[in-house]
């Protein structure tokens, strides 16, 4: 190879090498902000819960989400859960509250899980009277399109068989 060959070689190289672009950055990390998103939207639909509002309720659903109760066949999308949820909403005595106590983002920024406790007071279909269940859930989110965050799913278990509402109160 002639020193001239060798010259233009490497200055083909130097601008192959100087064409070639530098990864964009890493996206900002927003899981602080959706991690306290997720649980403002908790809050709120406690208070739906609360309200019986089963239109807001369902609105937290994604429109693929599958919801996971015990005793009950999966409900996988809105329809779904807006008809398996009317019988349990219509109950007089019916009254839920959950929390979080683990709200995990992942670092792509697109899918999250909360992890908590809930009480759920409801009419036991046998005795026709009042019944308290504790327990713990897992509901996992997917960031949507618009940037809010829907359950995609939903599950929960009882750490217990439901128990008189007035006993279970004074445990």
């Amino acid at each position: 190879m002639t020193r001239a060959s060798s010259a233009v070689l490497t200055l083909g190289l130097l601008a192959l090498a100087g064409c070639t672009q530098a990864p964009p950055p890493p996206p900002p990390d927003t899981r602080e902000a959706d991690a306290k998103a997720i649980k403002d939207s908790e809050t709120a639909w406690n208070k739906e819960w609360a309200a019986k509002d089963s239109a807001a309720i369902v609105n937290h659903y994604a429109d693929d989400a599958s919801v996971e109760l015990p005793n009950a066949p999966i409900m996988t999308g809105k329809a779904a859960i807006t008809a398996g949820l009317k019988d349990f909403v219509s109950d007089p005595n019916m009254a839920i509250t959950f929390e979080a106590a683990q709200v995990e983002v992942s670092k792509g920024g697109d899918l999250a899980y909360t992890r908590g406790s809930y009480s759920l007071t409801m009419t036991d279909p046998k005795t026709k009277k009042p019944v308290m269940e504790k327990g713990k859930y897992v509901t996992v989110y997917k960031k949507q399109a618009d940037g809010s965050w829907k359950a995609v799913q939903d599950i929960n278990n009882a750490d217990a068989p439901a128990a008189p509402a007035a006993a279970a109160k004074k445990k």
